[in-house]
């Protein structure tokens, strides 16, 4: 799909690998920090011994390893390559009038997501709760005064500051409550993914993907989270079901018989055409979607402004996802961010949809081929975390 590398890696600075072990006390480094050289000798290459210390050893083969777990294989098949130009060509011939985005821009790429699948990168601990704590602390309606509960950024923490952040919750509007929990239930969506294809052993001979029970518990165990986890598992399901809606409503959108899933294949769009639709009755049967009439349901004016507030504020989130050092980790990151977007663009659009004319172009509503791919794939992802909780369940059965 295509998307904007908007790399914004400058505060990934060179720092040497050890220490001087000696003058003023310097922070912690990062991981990120860490696998960056200096232009200065490390004093381990000065000694009389030149070799590393074991510490110095370990952190290099933790960056190396974050490093290649991270990178992003952007290499594509020469038929994809072929078939992304008549995907262009496609696309830029129909009616499109939308607000030009990132598959617009110069600097946009093509990547192959089956050759990138979400799993543990090694791109963990300051650098990525910075990014999440961002995320909840500019886009979730929240005063600065108001702490969210186990911020590890965040110290002091306890009872009273979670008694407070929910009490604040529950006083505002519903818009605004929902919000919160869907930022929450991606977070932890996201969390499960990395938990269940967790890089359990790497050697040269094979790498070994799976289930780590620990990192889950870290996360989601009611005990050790102060009883969070669950509240995060919970909004997990609140996204799944706003986004089981949202593909409900559009069902109209796709049925449309101007409307083709363009490859290059007729018969394989057809086809594929054919699939999708029946996966969308198959959500749509199902009963219990997520009611969203109270959704902006009081006055028009301010319904409105809420609903701008919205847009702005995921199209702040992906701003800030371009902030991830760990690129695949950005790849997937601003993919759910922009399908949740989509989602909720959906649901405002009700009537919008309802309107659209059977043939010829939409004026009204229209999904571009970015927004589609998000859509899809971010379902894809949550409907896995969803699955991958009842694996959990069950390799939690025994462990007390």
């Amino acid at each position: 799909m295509g998307r904007r590398w908007g790399f914004l890696i400058g505060f990934l600075v060179a720092v040497g690998l050890l220490g001087s072990g000696h003058g003023e006390q310097q922070p912690p480094e990062t991981a990120a920090q860490r696998c960056f050289c200096q232009d200065e000798v490390p004093d381990g290459i000065k000694s009389a011994s030149y070799k590393y210390s074991e510490e110095a050893n370990n952190l290099i083969e933790e960056c190396e390893q974050a490093e290649r777990l991270g990178a992003v294989d952007e290499s594509l098949s020469e038929e994809t390559q072929k078939a992304v130009l008549q995907w262009t060509k496609h696309d830029d011939s129909s009616d499109n009038f939308c607000e030009v985005d990132d598959i617009q821009s110069p600097d946009a790429e093509y990547v192959d997501l089956l050759l990138n699948p979400e799993r543990y990168t090694g791109y963990k601990g300051p650098d990525a709760w910075k990014i999440w704590n961002v995320i909840y602390e500019e886009n979730c309606f929240k005063p600065q005064t108001i702490k969210r509960p186990l911020n590890p950024l965040a110290s002091g923490q306890g009872k009273s500051e979670e008694n407070t952040f929910y009490s604040w919750l529950e006083g505002l509007c519903v818009e605004k409550r929902a919000f919160y929990r869907l930022i929450s239930g991606l977070h932890a969506s996201i969390n499960v993914h990395l938990s269940a294809r967790y890089l359990l052993q790497d050697t040269w001979l094979e790498k070994k993907w799976g289930h780590n029970i620990t990192e889950f518990q870290q996360r989601f165990d009611g005990i050790l989270t102060e009883g969070e986890g669950p509240r995060r598992l919970k909004n997990l399901y609140f996204l799944y079901l706003i986004e089981l809606r949202a593909l409900s409503k559009v069902v109209p959108f796709f049925e449309r018989p101007d409307f083709q899933l363009f490859t290059g294949n007729k018969d394989q769009d057809a086809e594929n055409k054919m699939l999708l639709l029946e996966i969308l009755h198959e959500i749509k049967s199902f009963p219990l979607h997520f009611d969203e009439n109270s959704f902006f349901a009081g006055n028009k004016k301010e319904a409105n402004k809420l609903k701008e507030d919205f847009r702005l504020h995921f199209r702040n989130i992906s701003r800030i996802m371009d902030c991830v050092g760990c690129l695949k980790c950005r790849l997937w990151g601003k993919l759910q961010t922009q399908g949740l977007g989509t989602a909720l663009k959906i649901l405002f659009s009700e009537k919008l949809i309802a309107n659209m004319p059977e043939s010829g172009p939409s004026y009204e509503f229209h999904l571009t081929r970015q927004e589609i791919v998000s859509l899809f794939n971010a379902f894809g992802r949550i409907s896995t975390s969803v699955k991958e909780l009842e694996n959990f369940r069950n390799l939690l059965q025994n462990i007390h």
